[in-house]
């Protein structure tokens, strides 16, 4: 189960994604771009969700 500690990256790499995309269609008239830029967003938020939650679950394995 190490691979879980790597898992909130796939977020940061979508964030990344997204936001790249989001400049890509800036440049034609629709809308698409907020789209883009608010899923982006959501990624960044659960990449530091999922790291605060994961400190804190090792926290308490360590004092068990």
């Amino acid at each position: 189960m190490k691979y879980l500690k790597y898992t909130p990256y796939v977020y940061l790499f979508a964030a990344v994604f997204f936001v790249y995309k989001a400049l890509d269609v800036w440049s034609t008239n629709s809308e698409d771009h907020l789209l883009f830029l608010g899923i982006a967003s959501l990624s960044v938020l659960m990449f530091f969700f999922r790291r605060h939650y994961a400190k804190k679950f090792e926290a308490r394995n360590k004092s068990k």
